[in-house]
């Protein structure tokens, strides 16, 4: 059974960047795509990136892509999110999920096929 924990949340002005980290266990992260996602409030919940099993495959959608940067360390079992040029609009409750893949290449991650959730870390993007 997989665990995510999500931390690197907090308080933010427009323009500045965060870093936000999934720590995992309960297994290797090597056969597992990984994805965060956000819920702001009001809102459904949306994929901002998602990573393939070797790392060499990320995909955002056109709110995120050139500011943030998913990436992963298998050896210290964590995914990470650069957040560059924080804007309002990125105020929101932001999750790591996982799902277990059997191939390495380009993939999606689905929000309704992603397996394995953490409880989420607050990002305020506020002046």
């Amino acid at each position: 059974q997989l665990q995510l924990v999500e931390s690197g949340g907090g308080l933010a002005q427009p323009g500045e960047s965060l870093t936000l980290s999934c720590v995992v266990s309960g297994d290797t992260l090597d056969w597992y795509i990984f994805g965060w996602f956000r819920q702001a409030p009001g809102k459904e919940r949306e994929e901002v990136a998602c990573i393939n099993l070797s790392g060499t495959y990320m995909k955002y959608p056109d709110s995120v892509k050139g500011r943030f940067t998913i990436s992963r360390d298998n050896a210290k079992n964590t995914i990470y999110l650069q957040m560059n040029s924080l804007n309002i609009e990125d105020t929101a409750v932001y999750y790591c999920a996982a799902d277990h893949f059997k191939a390495d290449r380009p993939t999606q991650c689905p929000i309704d096929e992603m397996y394995y959730w953490g409880k989420g870390t607050l990002v305020n993007v506020s002046a």
